[in-house]
C-alpha cells in the first residue's frame, strides 16, 4: 500500500513538470512567430481565398440550360446587333483580285439564359475559354478565301455578360476576302470591293442580323493608307440573301472605295514609253544614206517598247479585255515600229531613184574609157568634198590638152575663171546635196509623227482623267 501511494504521488509531480514545460515553451514561441511572420499566432487575419469558390458556370447557370439552341427558341428571330472597327487594311492584290483587312467585329445580343443577380448591376467579362459552353452567333465572312483569329498572346476573344442578360462578344479578326476588279482603265481606275458577313445557319426566320448603330456603326483608323490607293469612303448596307436549297438570309455589307494613285504609273510606264516614242522620231533627222545608224535606232526603240509592255503585264491578271495602259502601250509601240517602216520605205525609194538615174546618165553621158582615176569624176551628183577641194584651184590654163579629160573637167566646174568663184560654186552645190538626199517622206514625217501623237495624247488623256 505505501509502494502504491508513492507511485501515484510520483505520476502526479511527473505531470505537473511536463504542463509547466509546455506552458514555457508556448510562452518564448509566441514571441518569435510574432516577429517572424508580423502577426500573432493566437491572432490570425480571415482569409478570403478559404471561402466557398462559385463557379462561373454555376453563376450564369451554364448547366441548366441546354446552349445548342439559340435564345428564344421556337419563337421570334433574335436580333443580334454588330458594330465593326477596321484596324488596318494591309494589302490589295491585283493579280488575285483580293484583299486582307484586320478588323474587330463585335455582336451584341440578349440572352436571358446568362442573366444573374448582382447589386451593383456590373457586368462581367471573360475570355474566349466560356465562347465554347454558351450559344454565340454563327456569323461567317461570305467569299473570303483566308482568315483566322488572333491568338497572341492568348486568343483576342472577349465575352462580357450584363446582369440582365446582354451579351457583348468581341474577336480580332484578318480576313482575305474577293473583291472583283474592273481593270478596263488600269491605272486610271477606281475599284470598289466590299466585306460581306453573314450567318451561316440560321435564316431571317430565327436570327435577324442588323447593323447596330447605321452608320456609325462602322469605324475608321485614320492612319489607314496604302501605297497605290487612296481610300475614298467607307460605308455600310445591309440586305437579303437568297439561297436556292436554304431559304433567305440577313447579310452585311462593308464597302470602300479605291482610287488608285497614278504617279507611280506615270514614272514608270507613260514616261519611259513616251521617251521612246521621241527617240525614233530621232532617225528622221539622220542621213537617209546612214543605214547603221538609223537601223540601229529603230531597233532598240522597238525592243525598248517591247519589254516595258512585258513588264506591265507580268504585274497584272490575264483578263481577256483591253485596259487603258494597254491602248497606250500599244500605240506607242506603233508610232516606234512605223518610225522603222519609214525608213525601210526612205531605203528601198531611194535606191529605186538612184537605179533610174544611173541608168539615165549611162545614156547620155560620153564615154570616159582609159581616164585615170583621179582625174576621173562622176557627173550624178555624189562630189565628194576631196574631189571638190582637188579642182578648187585648177584654172582652164592649167587643165590638161587631152581632149577626154578637158571635156570632164569642163563639165565639172564652172566657166568661172577665178578660184573664189570656184569655191563658192562648191559650197552651195554641198549645201543642195542635202537638201536634195533628205527624202520627202522624211520631210512629213517630222511633222506628221509628232502632230498624230500629241493628237492621240490629247484624246487619251481627255477620255480617261
Amino acid at each position: 500500500m505505501p509502494y502504491f501511494s508513492k507511485l501515484l504521488f510520483l505520476l502526479f509531480c511527473l505531470s505537473i513538470i511536463a504542463e509547466s514545460r509546455e506552458q514555457m515553451t508556448r510562452r518564448w514561441t509566441g514571441p518569435m512567430e510574432t516577429q517572424k511572420h508580423g502577426i500573432p499566432l493566437s491572432k490570425k487575419t480571415h482569409d478570403g481565398t478559404k471561402m466557398t469558390k462559385i463557379k462561373t458556370e454555376q453563376l450564369l447557370r451554364v448547366d441548366d440550360f441546354d446552349f445548342s439552341m439559340r435564345p428564344a427558341f421556337a419563337g421570334p428571330a433574335i436580333p443580334v446587333g454588330v458594330d465593326v472597327q477596321v484596324e488596318s487594311l494591309d494589302s490589295i492584290s491585283e493579280v488575285d483580285m483580293d484583299f486582307t483587312m484586320t478588323l474587330y467585329l463585335r455582336h451584341y445580343w440578349k440572352d436571358e439564359r446568362l442573366s444573374f443577380p448582382s447589386t451593383s448591376n456590373k457586368s462581367m467579362t471573360f475570355d474566349g475559354r466560356l465562347v465554347k459552353k454558351i450559344w454565340v452567333p454563327d456569323v461567317f465572312f461570305v467569299h473570303s478565301k483566308r482568315s483566322f483569329i488572333h491568338d497572341t498572346t492568348t486568343d483576342n476573344i472577349m465575352l462580357r455578360v450584363f446582369p440582365d442578360g446582354h451579351v457583348l462578344y468581341s474577336l480580332r479578326v484578318t480576313v482575305t476576302a474577293m473583291c472583283n476588279m474592273d481593270f478596263s482603265r488600269f491605272p486610271l481606275d477606281t475599284q470598289t470591293c466590299s466585306l460581306e458577313l453573314e450567318s451561316y445557319a440560321y435564316t431571317d426566320e430565327d436570327l435577324m442580323l442588323y447593323w447596330k448603330n447605321g452608320e456609325e456603326s462602322l469605324k475608321i483608323d485614320e492612319r489607314i493608307s496604302l501605297s497605290q490607293f487612296l481610300i475614298q469612303k467607307f460605308h455600310t448596307t445591309s440586305r437579303l440573301a437568297f439561297y436556292s436549297s436554304t431559304g433567305w438570309y440577313n447579310r452585311l455589307y462593308i464597302t470602300f472605295t479605291l482610287r488608285r494613285h497614278i504617279f507611280f504609273f506615270l514614272l514608270q510606264t507613260y514616261f519611259p514609253a513616251t521617251l521612246m516614242v521621241m527617240l525614233s522620231w530621232v532617225s528622221f533627222w539622220i542621213d537617209r544614206r546612214a543605214v547603221p545608224a538609223r537601223v540601229s535606232l529603230g531597233i532598240t526603240t522597238v525592243l525598248t517598247m517591247s519589254t516595258i509592255i512585258t513588264g506591265v503585264n507580268a504585274s497584272m491578271p490575264r483578263v481577256s479585255y483591253i485596259k487603258a495602259v494597254d491602248i497606250y502601250l500599244w500605240v506607242s509601240f506603233v508610232f516606234v515600229f512605223l518610225s522603222v517602216l519609214e525608213y525601210a520605205a526612205v531605203n528601198y525609194l531611194t535606191t529605186v531613184e538612184e537605179r533610174k538615174e544611173r541608168k539615165h546618165r549611162e545614156k547620155q553621158l560620153p564615154c570616159t574609157c582609159g581616164m585615170s582615176h583621179a582625174r576621173t569624176m562622176m557627173l550624178d551628183g555624189t562630189y565628194s568634198e576631196s574631189d571638190a577641194n582637188s579642182l578648187a584651184g585648177y584654172t582652164r590654163t592649167q587643165v590638161v590638152s587631152d581632149e577626154q579629160e578637158k571635156m570632164v573637167v569642163h563639165l565639172s566646174m564652172s566657166s568661172d575663171s577665178t578660184a573664189t568663184k570656184k569655191k563658192g560654186i562648191f559650197k552651195g552645190y554641198r549645201g543642195f546635196r542635202i537638201i536634195k538626199n533628205t527624202h520627202a517622206i522624211d520631210k512629213y514625217s517630222r511633222m506628221i509623227f509628232p502632230g498624230a501623237y500629241i493628237f492621240f495624247n490629247l484624246i487619251y488623256w481627255s477620255s480617261y482623267c
